[in-house]
């Protein structure tokens, strides 16, 4: 739909509004028994994860429309490129397309693997992923053009000092490198389409294959990037075990965890204080992470003064917080029961590394389905953990 400012000030106010209800709900139902009034909270609740939703949807439609720009400024081989690809959706045709494809990417390509999307349909497929990935959204994503990637990671060992202007520099300690590489795998979509729809010329068959292909990636993604096994497939943040031990005294590669301050729950005092485990260079940054259900429950807690401990964001630009940080609302987060890591809270642009391999990869099958047209799709992809110390895990005490 079409945004505007006043969309955004209606959905505030709004907003504001259902907070308000939701707080006096709330409060009377610590005086009542929850058998009263519990599934009008709840309810609230929901309405108000929407509203919040809605409003950062409408604040980042405003942003695109005022940086959108008109991309005229393609080369010749990108655009021959990309008129012979819409020839080879629409009709199978496959002339000099291999040829034109190399000139565009500049990438090797596999002659029985399918064909390259062109340079900007892919990045709209990353784009779209992004939007729908809360993984994407908070991590570092590294696009690369060859098979691997690695990364060389100082573990500590070297040593440093201070010195006067004349005294001789001692030789420092070696400093302890260890080389990480990412768990790759690659992930697959097979829309369908009929030909009907292809040989019509208004049919975006691009923006089709961009939407069909997103839906099928964004889910299989956000939960691997989250608790993926690493087994053709990215090993996620979850899938690395856990310490109590701090930073100085933990193995490279696992996660610090805390228990929660009550049996099967998280208290206020969690929210207050767990934020602290994190190092001050990694707090800028840093954001909550947990899923729906989690949410709802955290949304209840407040201060001894009575203050609420999650806020909905009620400016221009602002989203909802919990304590000072922004919460990240992840489906594939584990619900909130004993012995669940259920809440993290890290900065996982320095913590957790995504890396897309360059190139969508499309192979058209008119025969397997007919009379449709199927587009097996591939896309590799990979995740690692870079950094232990960014990443904390809240674990619900049992």
């Amino acid at each position: 739909m079409p945004l505007d400012q006043k969309d955004l000030e209606q959905v505030t106010e709004t907003l504001g509004k259902k907070f308000s209800e939701f707080k006096e709900k709330n409060d009377k139902e610590i005086e009542k028994t929850k058998s009263e009034l519990g599934g009008r909270v709840d309810g609230l609740a929901e309405e108000l994860k929407a509203l919040q939703s809605l409003k950062d949807e409408i604040d980042e439609g405003l942003k695109k429309m005022g940086r959108m720009s008109n991309n005229n400024g393609e080369s010749p081989e990108v655009k021959e490129h990309k008129e012979a690809f819409g020839k080879f959706m629409r009709k199978g045709s496959e002339d000099g397309l291999m040829d034109l494809q190399e000139k565009a990417l500049q990438v090797g390509v596999d002659a029985d693997g399918g064909y390259a999307v062109p340079e900007e349909l892919d990045r709209d497929i990353s784009k779209r992923l992004t939007d729908d990935n809360v993984m994407r959204q908070v991590c570092r994503v590294i696009t690369v053009g060859g098979a691997e990637y690695k990364k060389l990671t100082s573990i500590g060992g070297t040593a440093s000092g201070w010195v006067g202007e004349t005294d001789s520099r001692p030789a420092t300690g070696t400093p302890q490198l260890k080389q990480i590489t990412p768990f790759m795998g690659e992930i697959y979509a097979n829309p369908q389409s009929t030909q009907t729809m292809l040989d019509d010329a208004f049919f975006d068959v691009e923006s089709w294959l961009a939407e069909e292909v997103m839906e099928e990636f964004a889910d299989q993604e956000e939960a691997a990037f989250t608790s993926g096994n690493g087994t053709n497939k990215p090993k996620g943040f979850l899938a690395y075990t856990t310490s109590t031990d701090l930073d100085a005294a933990r193995a490279f590669g696992q996660l610090q965890h805390k228990l929660s301050g009550a049996a099967g729950t998280i208290t206020a005092d969690d929210i207050k204080t767990f934020p602290m485990a994190l190092r001050k260079k990694y707090r800028a940054g840093a954001v909550w992470m947990g899923n729906g259900a989690t949410l709802t429950e955290v949304m209840k807690l407040k201060t001894s003064d009575g203050q609420y401990l999650w806020t909905p964001g009620l400016e221009d630009g602002v989203s909802a917080s919990l304590g000072s940080y922004r919460y990240m609302e992840n489906e594939s987060m584990p619900d909130m029961a004993a012995g669940a890591n259920a809440l993290s809270f890290g900065n996982f642009q320095r913590g957790y590394y995504i890396v897309d391999r360059m190139g969508t990869r499309v192979l058209r099958d008119p025969f397997t389905n007919k009379p449709n047209v199927g587009f097996y799709t591939t896309k590799r992809v990979g995740g690692m953990l870079v950094d232990d110390n960014a990443i904390k895990i809240l674990k619900i005490a049992a």
